[in-house]
Order: C-alpha cells, then structure tokens, then sequence
C-alpha cells in the first residue's frame, strides 16, 4: 500500500537492503565508485602500465564510460528520486530497482571484458540498461500525466541514441562513434543548463529567505529562455559538425548567455555555504566551458582538449558532486550543510578541472599536470564514497 502527501510519495516499507530502497542510493554509490576507478584504470593505460581492456581505441572506451557509465549512473540516480517527486507516485524500489543497477553493472563487465560474450552481445547489453530506463521513467511521467517533465525522457533517449551510436562503431556497423560522444556530453550539459535552471536558484533562495535576506534571485523569465535556447542550439551545431566560423559564435554566445544568467542567482551570498555554492560554480564551469570551446573552434592556440574538460571535469563533475552530496544528505535525514569533508570534495573537483585545462595549454609538464588532474578527481570521488556511501548504505537516519 502506498501514502501520497502533497504530491510527495513515501517509499514501501520494506525489509530489504537499504541500498535498494531508493533510486539515488545504488546509482550514486555506483557513480562514485566507478568514477575514480575507470579513470585510475584509463590513466594506468595511458602511461602504459596496463593494456586496455578493449581492442578499440582506448581513448573511446574511457569517453564512453564517462558518459554512459559515469554520467548516466548520476543522471539515474537523480531522475529516480526526482520523478516521484513530479508525479506523485511511488518511486522504484526493490527488486525492480536491484535489476535495473545490475544492468548498469553488467554495461560495465562488457566494456572491461568484451571478448567473453562478443561485440554484439556486449552492445546490446550496454544499452538494454538505458532501455530500461527510458521505459521506467517514460511510463511514470505519463501515467502521472506530468507533461512539464517530458524533456527528461527526450534526454534520456537521446543518451541511448548517442550510445548506440558509439557502440555501433564499436560492432563495426559504422563510424559513427564521435557523433555519438558528442551527443552524449551535448545531452548531458543541456540537461545541467536546464535542471541547474531550476533547483539553482530554488534552493538560493530558499537559503536567503530562512536567513531573512530580501534579495533573492531573480524569477525564471526572459533571459533564462534565451540562455537555454543559445546553449542548445551552439550545443547542436557543435554536435553536427558545422563549419568553424558558425560554431565558435554561437558557443560563445552560449557561453556568455549562461554567465548572465547564472549572476542573476546570487550566488555570491552563498560563500559560506559550500553546498550550495558547489551549485553555483558547476554552473560557472557549464558558462566558461562552452565559450572555450567556441574560442577553440576560431583560434589554433586553445586546444579543443583543454575546453571540453573545462566542460567534463569542471561543469559535470562539479554539478553531479554538488547534486549528489545535496541529495544524500536531505534524502537520507541529514542537515543540509557541507562539512570540512565535503567541502574538501568541491576543492579538489575544481583543482582536478583547473589542472586538467593547465595540461593542454602548458608549453611543457603535460603529463605531471595531467597525473595531478587524474589524482584530483580520483580524491575527490574516493572521499565522496568514504564520507557518503554509509549513508547510501544504511536506513534514513532517526528511522
């Protein structure tokens, strides 16, 4: 049987793990796991101290598991928990929770070991967990005729497409798979632009308003549409491949749209406040991201390199630490604010996207800052797994 309050569904009672009693438990300890440990692994490959796991392009794999092992265990972990909160339903739990995780995993086991089922069946593993995604999300929003939220299955679908078409490269049907990761990281920055456009300045100003502050942010309008349209449609272009002289523009102007938008929010009263003002600097990295990389499509001397991991260490993995570490802690019963250790995560995010873009423009020391870049970010999960995967583990605290 099943309460709804206020549209907010409460979970089953259930005797089972709590890992598997919501959806941002396994897929956010899964995200935080397998983020140090694929890119330990891809760096181990890159300065030769082991083989890669796959007779494609090492450089693919690592991609790939980025954003459709990485990135989509975080985009899961968050719809999951998001959509019953839309549609007033009850969320995934359980067993059918459990199968789906077990597909994520299984996605991974064929990426590391593809010769023990063959190309096919490694593919059509890998996809068949955003497949089954696609389908639970799809069906909740529409059976809770929650209209609203139907960009969020638009992007989901699209990761799937933007999958199938790398592991379409990967069977050797086609040479298809740099449309296929540009698809996949565009899908992902959109929907930072578009949910960080809600709960951004949502939670800023709720944290202004308890403390009394009269200057909120300002209200979705005018400029946020525009913003949202110049980053999808700069984001198109690039994904499509248009001519240079077409692409840089519009990226920057991207770029510049989302820097106005993110100054409308705030966010520099929230400087005492770590977990909120994560929030706030992911969006900043989404803002410098996207005009490098306009830049880089117009001018030789910045490489493209240096702007995408602007957009992927800085953008992403900001906003999904930021959101992860948020969501844990209101989820699982705690207060919502950022000690020493948390804190610690946002630094060490930062100085990883910082290191990393410092690589490709340094005239010499590549591989040190690279290596600093990886042991950043590689501290910044683990210490999340350390501090937040009892959490994830254990029943909401005072139950």
């Amino acid at each position: 049987m099943s309460v709804q309050t206020g549209g907010i569904p409460r979970y089953r009672r259930s005797d089972g793990p709590p890992l598997f009693q919501a959806g941002f438990r396994p897929f956010f300890l899964a995200a935080g796991l397998w983020a140090p440990v694929s890119l330990a692994l891809w760096l181990l490959i890159l300065f030769g101290y082991v083989a890669a796991p796959t007779a494609a392009d090492p450089l693919l794999w690592h991609m790939h598991e980025m954003l459709f092992g990485f990135g989509a265990a975080v985009v899961t972990g968050f719809l999951l928990t998001a959509i019953p909160n839309w549609t007033g339903r009850m969320p995934l739990q359980g067993w059918p929770l459990l199968v789906l995780w077990l597909l994520w995993v299984a996605g991974r086991l064929s990426g590391l070991a593809p010769n023990l089922a063959g190309p096919m069946v490694g593919a059509a593993i890998d996809l068949s967990f955003l497949a089954a995604l696609l389908a639970a999300i799809a069906r909740e929003i529409v059976a809770g005729r929650n209209w609203r939220n139907l960009p969020m299955v638009a992007a989901v679908a699209l990761l799937l497409t933007a999958n199938a078409l790398v592991q379409a490269q990967a069977v050797g049907l086609a040479e298809s798979a740099t449309l296929g990761v540009r698809l996949g990281l565009a899908v992902l920055l959109a929907m930072i632009a578009l949910v960080g456009g809600r709960i951004i300045p949502s939670f800023t100003r709720n944290w202004l308003a308890k403390r009394g502050d009269e200057r909120l942010p300002a209200a979705f309008g005018t400029v946020d549409r525009l913003a949202l349209a110049a980053t999808v449609l700069g984001l198109a272009a690039w994904v499509a491949a248009l001519p240079p002289p077409l692409v840089g523009p519009l990226l920057i102007v991207a770029g510049i749209a989302a820097a106005i938008r993110l100054a409308r929010w705030r966010g520099a009263s929230t400087l005492s406040e770590p977990l909120l003002l994560a929030l706030h600097v992911g969006h900043g990295w989404l803002a410098l991201g996207l005009a490098l990389l306009g830049v880089s499509a117009l001018w030789q001397g910045l490489p493209s390199s240096s702007a995408l991991h602007a957009l992927t260490v800085g953008a992403i993995g900001t906003m999904t630490l930021a959101v992860m570490t948020r969501a844990t802690l209101g989820h699982t019963g705690r207060e919502l604010t950022a000690g020493p250790g948390t804190t610690a995560i946002f630094i060490l995010i930062s100085a990883a996207a910082v290191s990393r873009i410092a690589a490709g423009l340094a005239a010499g020391g590549y591989l040190t800052l690279l290596a600093l870049a990886g042991a950043a970010w590689i501290g910044a999960f683990a210490l999340f797994v350390a501090l937040y995967a009892p959490m994830l583990m254990r029943p909401r605290a005072g139950s």
